[in-house]
Formats: C-alpha cells, structure tokens, sequence
C-alpha cells in the first residue's frame, strides 16, 4: 500500500436481496417501529424520539450533487458522517493518518470517498522534544501540511472538519479554515468545544478544549458560512480495559464499577458518537447556514447524571454496575497532550466539591447547556441510548477487544477474565510512534487479542 494515495478506491456492491411474499409477512411483524425504542424505565421512553410514540414527517432530500471535506476520517465523529452522507449520495474527500484499522478500510473503499493519506503536520526537524506531537501548544520543528490541506479542499462544497491534537491544533485549524475561505465553501461545520475559563475566569482551561475554542473563533472572524457542533460524552468512550476517566473496570464478582470526579447527583450530555453524529450533522447541511449560520449545537440525546448512567448501563448488560466518585487513574501510557487533558479535566471538575449545583456546566455556554438534548433531537430523531448501547454494543466492542466476560459459556475462570480486562498488555497506548497513530479523537490505541492489527473501534 503506497504511503501517499490520491484518488477513489472502490469496492464490490452488493447486489440488493429479495424477499418472498410469506418472508415479508413475518418481516413486517418483527419491524422495529412495532416496539419501543426503549424500555418504559427509560428517559428517552417518553420524549418525542420513541419510535413507537413519535413518527416524524419525512423531510426533503437536499442536492446531494456537492463534495463534502472531511479530515480524520477513521475518528468517531468522521466515520459516522461519512458512512451517512456516501449512503444518500454525498462524494466525500477524506484525509486518513493511515490505511491501517477497520474504519480506515472502510472508508478507503467506499466507492463514494477519494481518500487523501498523510498527517496534517510535518516535522521538518526531528528531535526527542518533538517526538510527541500532542503536546498543547507550538512545537519546535513542527507545521503544517498545507499542500495536503489544499488539496483537500479542491472541488468541494461542504466541510466537516473535527481536528485533533496531533500537531499544533490551533495552527492546523486556522490552516484548514483558510483553505475553506479560498475556495468558497458554502457551509463549514466545525467540531468545537469551550474554553471554559472564557465563560469564568475561575475555571480551568482545559487544553484540547481551549484550542478549538480559539480555532472557533479564528473561524468566526473569517465570516465563513459556519456552524459549530458541541458533543457530548460519548457512550463508547466505555471499556473495560485500562482505559483513563471511562474505564468500567470489571470486578471479581462479574460487576463494573466506574470511577470518575464528576458529582454523582450533576448532570452531563451523553451521546452514541459513532450511531447519532453521522445523521445530526447531516441534516444540519441539509438545513444549510440559513438556519444554523453562527450557531453552537449541542449533539448530545441524553442528560444524565453518573448514578443515572450507572444505573442504565447496569440494565443494558444485566450486571451491577457502580459509580464512584473520585480522581482520575492514570494506569498506563498516555500522550502527554491527553494527559495534560485529563489533568485540568479533574481541577475542572473536583471530586471534591460537595455541592452538584457548583460544578461547571459541560458545555460552559449555559445557552448551549440548555438546549440539550432538544436541538439535537430537533435534527435526528432516532438516537441510540445509552441503555441501548450497553446492551447491544458494548459487549461486542468488548468481544473484539478480546475480553470474553460476555460469554456465559466461556471456559476461562474469573480470574483469567478478571486478566484480561486489567492487564496492561492489551492497552497499547500511542505516546508519538508515528508508526502506530490512529485518528480515534482521544488519540488514544487500544488494542485487544482480536484485534491486534486495527485500531480500538468507537
């Protein structure tokens, strides 16, 4: 496989299946509008998304003759969008670090995707002070792809761009912005998050954040036809292996228990990265900048506190799960940009505030904090919950991982389970081997026994 790679690479379509007379009977039984979305105990049971209760009138398709941007194709957020927009027709030009991986397969061979391979930084000057390139900030020998960049940009009509902290972010965030200016993009949606010490001068920076809120208002200034998404947390950031903030570290008696700092009783937005942001963003370009034109959207379709997520993840996997409240475990190599992350994350939201009222909202805008999870709701009314998530998902994305406390029937005792979830060994963690980058938006390589080639699917 070239190292470079411009151009579209297809792959075999399938051919459409045919269903007889008495298969579409039973079929048509078992269709999934003939059921709740959602169990009677769930939040979502009763709001407008219940499939059951709720059946939206269906919107106009859009031109889908445009070319859509999009950067860090194989991240969450990326391939969520790219699978949505090429399904209904959109061409997409994607910039992948690599073709190694599942999801970077399965972009590069979309037959509706020309992919572009290389970093959206050089280095120019290799150095062990510039070997970790996630560091917050300028770096010494470090900069910015820009022929990469503008070729990117040639030819399209649409961005999606959701940067991360491989390189100077701030830096190749402006660069990508500029060439959106150059070229006329009609609509540029950015993947955004706050600069809380903006909205109070008594919170923290938190360092990822605070780069796109600069890039955000970089943006703002060009006049660039621009919307700016919010995520929230998102429901795949669970795993039981030694994964830093969201580890759901399996015990001995088969329970989980999830220990982060965030108050117990304070309320945080949730979302399915790789299920719901796929279709919200694309309505929001289908929408255009006549609605969403300098707005901030909050993408999060559940409000839950901790105990809450426990309490509904424990019914997703039928299994007692327990929340608590605490600093965050640092148990194996991280890049040190994350963990400058994880750092201001916990000053931000010390386990040690006693009163739920006093911990910072989220999103740190209040009016963005407000709107959720309406908006979303109001571009995508079908999301997965995170009950849902726990039982459909997160035990095959465990199953993968080469974690087996799914299976009932397995062999192994508890105690080789209980290994296997907490040993080190099957956490490899990239701290700047460029050999080893993946896009995952954390920056983060989990790799299990399955699963010993591709990058950690979320």
């Amino acid at each position: 496989m070239p190292a470079q790679l411009n151009g579209s690479m297809t792959a075999s379509i399938p051919l459409p299946l045919r269903i007889t007379g008495d298969q579409t009977t039973v079929l048509c039984k078992q269709h999934k509008h003939s059921r709740s979305s959602y169990s009677e105990s769930s939040p979502l049971a009763n709001s407008r998304n219940n499939s059951l209760t709720f059946r939206p009138p269906k919107r106009l398709m859009s031109n889908t003759d445009k070319t859509i941007a999009v950067i860090n194709a194989s991240g969450r957020q990326a391939a969520s969008f790219i699978r949505v927009a090429t399904a209904v027709g959109y061409h997409v030009r994607a910039q992948l670090r690599n073709l190694e991986g599942v999801v970077a397969a399965e972009v590069s061979t979309n037959p509706n995707v020309t992919v572009f391979v290389g970093e959206l930084y050089t280095r120019h000057s290799p150095s062990d002070v510039n070997r970790d390139v996630t560091k917050y900030g300028p770096l010494a020998g470090v900069g910015v792809n820009y022929d990469l960049i503008n070729n990117l940009f040639r030819g399209c009509q649409l961005a999606f761009i959701n940067t991360t902290f491989y390189g100077d972010e701030i830096q190749i965030g402006k660069a990508l912005a500029d060439a959106a200016k150059r070229v006329g993009i009609q609509h540029y949606v950015y993947s955004s998050m706050p600069d809380h010490a903006a909205y109070n001068p008594s919170w923290p920076s938190l360092p990822l954040w605070a780069a796109k809120h600069e890039v955000e208002q970089y943006v703002r200034q060009l006049r660039l036809p621009a919307s700016f998404v919010y995520t929230g947390i998102y429901n795949n950031n669970f795993t039981s292996l030694q994964y830093p903030l969201f580890c759901m570290e399996l015990q001995k008696d088969g329970s989980f228990k999830w220990q982060a700092p965030f108050h117990e009783d304070a309320k945080l937005p949730w979302l399915d990265a790789e299920h719901d942001v796929g279709p919200a963003i694309l309505q929001i370009f289908k929408d255009g900048p006549s609605k969403w034109n300098g707005e901030r959207i909050a993408l999060a379709y559940e409000y839950l506190t901790p105990r809450e997520v426990c309490r509904l993840f424990s019914r997703g996997v039928g299994r007692r799960v327990r929340y608590v409240r605490g600093p965050i475990n640092i148990n194996v190599r991280i890049p040190v940009g994350y963990r400058e992350q994880l750092v201001g994350l916990q000053k931000l939201f010390s386990p040690d505030e006693k009163d739920a009222r006093k911990q910072p909202p989220y999103f740190g805008d209040s009016k963005v904090e407000i709107s959720c999870p309406s908006e979303a709701l109001e571009l995508w009314e079908g999301p997965r919950g995170l009950e849902e998530y726990a039982r459909e998902m997160f035990p095959l994305e465990e199953e993968a991982n080469g974690l087996t406390w799914m299976l009932e029937d397995d062999d192994s005792d508890d105690e080789d389970v209980h290994a296997a979830a907490t040993s080190v060994e099957q956490l490899k963690i990239n701290d700047g081997d460029d050999d080893s980058d993946d896009d995952n938006d954390d920056g983060l390589i989990m790799r299990g026994r399955k699963r010993d080639e591709e990058e950690w699917l979320a």
